[in-house]
C-alpha cells in the first residue's frame, strides 16, 4: 500500500527533479500547502503572503523505500534545511524547509530523523525544518509539473539541480532509477 508525504525545501522543481529520480517514489506533483490561502496562484505564493510553500506531493511504496530513506534524502540531497526560510537566491517563507505530516507516526519519524542527522553534526547548522500537520494541499498549476524534465535547459535549472542529482547519486547510489 503507498503512503504519501508532503515536504518543502526551496523551489519545487529542484525537489520534485530528485524524487523523480528515486526508486520506489511512484509519483511527485509539485504544489502549494503550510497556509491559509485557500486555492493560491504561483504568483500569489510567490508574494510570500500567503503562508504556503513551494512543496511536493510524494507517493511511495514503503515496502521498496522506508519513510526515514524518504526523509534523509530530503535532508541530504534535495536542500539545506539549515537554512530559514530560503533556498540559495530564493528568499521568502514561500521556500521554508518542512514537512506537513499526515499522522502521527510520520511526525515521530521526521523528529527521529532530525535527532539523528543534529546529534551526528551531519551539517555545518542545525536542522530548521517546520514540522507542521498538513491541512490543505494544492496542487500547483500544470506548467509547473515535471518541470526540469520538460525544460532541461531552462538556467536556472540548469544551475540548481544537478547538484542536488549529484548528491542523490553520491550518497544514496542503490535508490537511483537506472
Amino acid at each position: 500500500m503507498s503512503e504519501t508525504i508532503v515536504l518543502g525545501g526551496g523551489c519545487f522543481w529542484c525537489v520534485e527533479s530528485v524524487y523523480q529520480n528515486v526508486g520506489g517514489v511512484e509519483s511527485v506533483e509539485s504544489g502549494y500547502a503550510g497556509g491559509d490561502t485557500k486555492n493560491p496562484t504561483y504568483e500569489q505564493v510567490c508574494s510570500g503572503k500567503t503562508g504556503h510553500a513551494e512543496v511536493v506531493k510524494i507517493t511511495f511504496n514503503p515496502q521498496q523505500i522506508p519513510l526515514t530513506q524518504i526523509l534523509e534524502i530530503f535532508f541530504i540531497a534535495s536542500h539545506d534545511p539549515t537554512t530559514l526560510n530560503r533556498q540559495g537566491n530564493d528568499v521568502g517563507t514561500q521556500y521554508r524547509s518542512i514537512i506537513l505530516w499526515q499522522s502521527q507516526e510520520q511526525l515521530e519519524t521526521a523528529q527521529q530523523v532530525i535527532d539523528k542527522l543534529n546529534q551526528e553534526n551531519t551539517f555545518n547548522g542545525k536542522i530548521v525544518t517546520e514540522l507542521k500537520e498538513l491541512t490543505d494541499y494544492y496542487p500547483a498549476e500544470e506548467y509547473h509539473q515535471n518541470y526540469f524534465k520538460k525544460h532541461p535547459m531552462q538556467p536556472y535549472c540548469l544551475f540548481s539541480i544537478p547538484p542536488k542529482l549529484s548528491k542523490l547519486k553520491k550518497y544514496f547510489p542503490e535508490k537511483v532509477l537506472a
